[in-house]
């Protein structure tokens, strides 16, 4: 799947382990590696449906997806380019090869 990043800063702190650590630990920081890894692999979302508890969220965050890291940690991203949304609204995951990152947060 190709991956993008809403931001310059949070594709850096994603792409360096050290940067991660620092901010997050090192038992997260192995997690997003491996969850960004995952989610590279993944030919379209469908694949990352058993994995990490990949997930559609609800309400004020209704569109975006996440799966989880460490601690209560999420990896938040939202679908991008051509993908389909099913006749009850929910995400057709097999239509969705691209996404971007949006945040690491616990928004527990």
């Amino acid at each position: 799947m190709r991956i993008a990043f809403r931001s310059h800063r949070l594709e850096a702190l994603c792409g360096s382990e050290k940067a991660l650590r620092r901010k997050y630990g090192p038992a997260s920081a192995r997690k997003v590696a491996t969850r960004l890894s995952q989610l590279e692999a993944a030919e379209t979302l469908e694949d990352m449906r058993s994995i990490g508890r990949c997930h559609e969220l609800t309400h004020d965050r209704s569109g975006e997806l996440a799966v989880s890291l460490d601690k209560g940690f999420r990896l938040v991203f939202r679908p991008a380019g051509d993908w389909r949304n099913r006749h009850d609204g929910g995400l057709v995951w097999q239509s969705v090869t691209e996404i971007v990152i949006i945040e690491i947060v616990d928004y527990h």
